[in-house]
């Protein structure tokens, strides 16, 4: 990635405007025209948003994106579609224990809610906020309950199953923290009460141990700061196997969106422990020890993307593409959705970006000119993504941000033509991360209440 020292937020003051102008057309579409009997919109065919069963982990994105609208532009419709459809279609989502994904439904929903009350953005009664508790706690309780012993620690396992460990978890611990913030606990067997935050504290580590790489030489492909979307380890004794893909390449490659995941994640973790007393963990690991390994991984993590992504900061969808060689000097150009050889994936991008703003915000005072370093990578990723090729202005189109991917590897997405990757088509999860982005430059820019999603258990 090329580097702007020069860019700063003032930049993206009218690109903002016009982008919540174009995502409040997209909500609206969406809302109109797509049928929720049908399960949840997951990514765009021909510019139509449409299901992908898999599993359900986007619906919370959709009715999200409409909080978030609110948030940034105060216009009371988007407000009644998130708060209406949170109340009558994602009670499902918090007693769901076939997912890894609490963290993104539920905080993303609930948690945006319990939020806008508690910084004094919307008008409650108390049985709503009530609710919106109650529910943020029991989401972090049934997400804890998918849990791996290994030797170190544990981890949440996957949809894969109990040997299994995802990258993208990582931002999915949010719903334990959260819940744990609360006041709740998980209860097991005998009213055993577990820990929720020192459920998410292993589950982070075991993450930064075993899906990150640090050059170590843990085996021939062990390049720093790269990231395996899933780790593999024998359940009958807890011992790390080998690193896998799912939606990426191989698991000796670098799948993009699971590097961008551990960004945003170890970006979010890092700005709100100290709002966590250090003795509810403590038995897992020192404050001081956290705080040294996610500043290590989150550090390796965001080198590595600068360093493989093309100069605009818009990723191809794995670093280890087959086809990458064919694209001649490619890192040293701006990205090319059009191509013949393999994918962009711009959510990463809108995942990452963020990422790299809440690392940089976080080093401010003890690593000053690397904290410009990641804060200016991130907004010009913004500024590039809330712009043509990538900001969807077609009012025929229901995505927001254009060239994404969901599943290369299975041949999920639509190709538009039979020559060229896929291209132009949108994600529910790309377009939400987009407008969790805006929201943080609009408030960094305009000096408001810095937008953390652990605002929803108040100060």
């Amino acid at each position: 990635m090329k580097l702007d020292s020069n860019i700063s937020t003032t930049q993206l003051e009218q690109p903002l405007i016009r982008f919540w102008e174009l995502s409040a057309q997209k909500i609206l579409q969406i809302e109109k025209y797509f049928d929720p009997n049908t399960g949840a919109p997951v990514f765009t065919e021909n510019g139509k948003y449409v299901t992908r069963g898999w599993t359900e982990w986007t619906q919370g994105f959709q009715y999200g994106s409409s909080i978030l609208q609110f948030d940034a532009t105060g216009d009371q419709q988007f407000l009644k579609i998130g708060r209406d459809n949170t109340l009558t279609k994602m009670a499902p989502h918090l007693t769901h224990t076939g997912v890894h994904d609490h963290g993104f439904n539920n905080v993303s929903t609930y948690g945006n809610l319990l939020r806008l009350i508690e910084e004094g953005k919307i008008e409650n009664s108390d049985w709503e906020k009530n609710f919106y508790q109650l529910a943020l706690k029991v989401s972090g309780a049934v997400q804890a309950t998918r849990w791996t012993v290994i030797p170190d620690g544990g981890f949440i396992y996957s949809f894969n199953g109990p040997h299994s460990l995802f990258v993208d978890t990582i931002r999915s611990c949010r719903a334990l923290i959260v819940s744990h913030g609360l006041g709740h606990v998980l209860q097991g067997e005998n009213d055993k009460r577990i820990s929720l935050i020192q459920r998410a504290i292993q589950h982070i580590l075991s993450t930064v141990r075993y899906s990150l790489f640090y050059g170590n030489g843990r085996d021939t492909y062990d390049t720093a700061g790269r990231t395996a979307h899933e780790i593999i380890f024998n359940i009958n004794d807890g011992n790390y196997r080998c690193p896998n893909s799912q939606q990426g390449y191989t698991g000796f490659s670098t799948w993009t969106r699971g590097l961008a995941w551990a960004i945003c994640g170890l970006g979010e973790t890092l700005e709100i422990l100290d709002r966590i007393d250090e003795l509810d963990y403590s038995a897992v690991i020192s404050k001081e020890d956290l705080i040294s390994e996610l500043t290590k991984a989150a550090i390796a993590t965001t080198e590595f993307y600068l360093s493989n992504t093309p100069t605009d900061g818009i990723p191809y969808w794995d670093t280890g593409a087959p086809n990458l060689h064919k694209m001649g000097d490619y890192l040293n150009e701006k990205s090319d959705p059009y191509n013949a050889y393999e994918p962009i994936d711009s959510s990463a991008a809108c995942i990452a970006a963020q990422g790299f703003i809440r690392i940089g915000n976080w080093l401010k005072n003890s690593n000053p000119i690397r904290s410009e370093k990641y804060i200016n990578a991130g907004i010009q990723i913004a500024k590039n993504l809330f712009a043509e090729p990538y900001l969807s202005t077609d009012p025929d189109h229901q995505g927001l941000i254009l060239h994404s991917i969901y599943h290369q590897p299975n041949g999920w997405d639509h190709r538009r033509e039979p020559n060229k990757v896929p291209y132009g088509e949108s994600c529910m999860w790309g377009d939400y991360h987009a407008r969790e982005l805006a929201l943080l430059l609009q408030r960094m820019l305009k000096g408001e209440i810095y937008y953390s999603y652990l605002n929803c258990i108040g100060r």
